[in-house]
């Protein structure tokens, strides 16, 4: 017998998925193997479908196991089956590139046998792949703070997007952090839909200031959980929901409700634990469908804050061309020594 056991078949659907070396230790602190991430992710396909379906998916892949390095494949992997579709999506520098956009429940488990641990969805639809359909905040906490000031700030997001006539639903994700999607009307593009999540920060920012921050350079944050702004640039993306990420625990980035937010832990949810979370309490995001909202007064918030205040346009990833309106792209510490 294989080192790593003889190759599995699944039935999924219409497809037959085989999953080679199903015995291979994927996470060592756990001896959770290959086989049992599989297994997760067929236990929670329909929700994970739910989340990354017909968006341009990338798929961040552990093949040595979580102890092994990792890469981010942005184009659809050599040998993929004829079934596992692709969206064009346009880089920053103008690049393009054929991205796995998942279609049906197998995908995740072809994935997952080329050692996906976590699933990276692009915020927009095939069908529109230049305009967001959904607005993230990403919750990240520093390392003088951790998952309950994050519970606090996620919980002032979700009183500020109600004040900008928005909705917001909340997991976590997977670390110490937590991310609050808001489904969207997919009529703004990609700097819009940024310049909004600015405004957003700036106001949890002005209701927490000894706690939260949006400012982008570390030296600047003081210790504050930092709402990550710039996770809503074109290409940069966060882990979705039910995504297992590289963690020794193995985590899931697990949706809750805002009263379960309070209660739970990060560590409550894993490879092991998550499939029978999901049989009891369902997929808390279904409602994220409900209602599809607009930015107008997020980006009203935006303008007023660029005349009134001075406030306008923030720094860009270092990997991002120039931007029209962008400051220095350079520390404020350097900035000061150079002038």
């Amino acid at each position: 017998m294989p080192k790593n056991g003889e190759p599995v078949e699944y039935q999924v659907g219409e497809r037959t998925v085989r999953v080679s070396s199903p015995d291979k230790v994927y996470f060592p602190e756990r001896g959770i193997t290959k086989r049992q991430v599989a297994e997760y992710y067929l236990a929670v396909a329909d929700p994970l479908l739910a989340a990354i379906g017909e968006r341009p998916t990338t798929l961040k892949r552990y093949p040595d196991g979580v102890t092994g390095e990792y890469f981010y494949a942005k184009r659809l992997p050599k040998g993929a089956p004829p079934w596992v579709e692709t969206a064009r999506i346009t880089f920053p520098s103008g690049r393009t590139a054929d991205e796995v956009c998942p279609t049906e429940p197998a995908v995740a488990l072809w994935a997952a046998n080329l050692g996906t641990f976590d699933f990276h969805p692009w915020p927009v639809r095939r069908s529109d792949v230049d305009h967001p359909d959904e607005l993230r905040i990403d919750v990240d906490p520093s390392d003088e703070t951790g998952f309950d000031d994050a519970v606090r700030v996620a919980q002032t997001v979700r009183e500020v997007l109600a004040d900008a006539g928005m909705t917001g639903y909340p997991k976590t994700s997977g670390g110490r952090g937590v991310h609050v999607r808001v489904r969207i009307r997919p009529e703004w593009d990609f700097i819009a839909v940024r310049h909004a999540v600015i405004a957003l920060g700036r106001e949890v920012e002005r209701r927490l200031p000894k706690l939260a921050t949006i400012a982008w350079w570390k030296e600047e944050r003081q210790g504050r959980v930092f709402l990550d702004y710039n996770q809503a640039a074109r290409d940069r993306t966060i882990a979705s929901a039910w995504s297992v990420r590289g963690t020794p625990r193995a985590t899931v980035s697990t949706p809750v409700t805002w009263e379960q937010l309070a209660e739970v832990h990060p560590d409550d949810f894993d490879v092991l634990t998550v499939p029978e979370w999901y049989a009891e309490h369902g997929d808390p995001h279904t409602a994220l469908e409900s209602a599809a909202f607009g930015l107008e007064t997020a980006l009203e918030w935006y303008e007023r804050d660029e005349r009134d205040h001075g406030l306008g346009e923030m720094p860009y990833p270092p990997d991002y061309p120039k931007m029209p309106g962008e400051p220095k792209r350079v520390q404020p510490s350097k900035a000061r020594q150079e002038s």
